[in-house]
This record gives C-alpha cells, structure tokens and sequence, in this order.
C-alpha cells in the first residue's frame, strides 16, 4: 500500500490534483491508515500514468471517466478509446477551420493597412473598426 505522498513521489501527480481525482472519481483510495491518511494499491499508477496520457491527447476527465467506467466494467476500453480519439480528431479539424478562416481574415487586413494614410479622429483603427453602433447625436 502506498501512502498518498508516495503516490505523488511516484506518479509526479500532485497531492492536490490526486485528491481531486478521488473526488471526480477516477481512482480510489484503499483505505486509510489509523492516522487517517489515505492509502492506495500500486495500481493507482497504472491509472495516473493512464489519465495524464489522455489529458494529454486532448481528453477531458469526464471523457477519461467514462472510458475508465467501461474499463471497471470488465470490457476492453479500446473501442471506447478509439471512438473518443475520433471525436477529438473531428473536434480538431473544426478548430484548424476556424483558425485558417481567422488567419485569412487577419491577412487580409493586414494587406489594407497601406490604405490608411491618415489617422480619422472618430475611429480607433479603420481597418477592423466597423460601424456597428449607427446613431445620431
């Protein structure tokens, strides 16, 4: 059994981030010492090691707790895994998207700056200063 603070010597997982992963409940804690304190089997590392892998992937711990459901369920979490990674693929191509269409957009304002020779007293910056706001004094 292993204490708390050998949990985080060994995982290099903080105590606090472990605390909250007990609380979300992606790992358990064994018990606890007459101290009080918690103590954890060896295999809270396989787990730790697994949930920073997937952090890592870009999965959120709500993500990374259903996998671990299916996986405390006695299934394989593989199939499990591999939907979410899809997902997460899927979820970065839209993001790619956005960023080219803000690049272009970025680009193209840039290319117009020439056209500004004089600075106009009402606007702060014509090139991405737009009338939005159309009203009379």
């Amino acid at each position: 059994m292993l204490l708390i603070g050998q949990v985080t010597a060994l995982s290099g997982v903080p105590i606090r981030t472990i605390r909250y992963y007990e609380s979300f409940g992606l790992i358990q804690s064994s018990g606890r010492t007459e101290g009080g304190f918690r103590q954890f089997s060896f295999d809270v590392l396989k787990r730790l090691s697994f949930i920073k892998r997937a952090q890592s992937l870009g999965l959120s711990l709500q993500e990374i707790s259903e996998i671990l459901q299916v996986y405390d369920g006695g299934k394989p979490a593989c199939d499990e895994i591999q939907h979410k990674l899809q997902d997460k693929i899927s979820e970065i191509d839209y993001q790619i998207e956005q960023l080219l269409t803000l690049r272009g957009e970025l680009q193209e304002l840039v290319s117009e700056w020439h056209s500004v020779s004089t600075k106009p007293e009402d606007k702060i910056c014509p090139i991405i200063q737009q009338d939005y706001l159309h009203y009379s004094p």
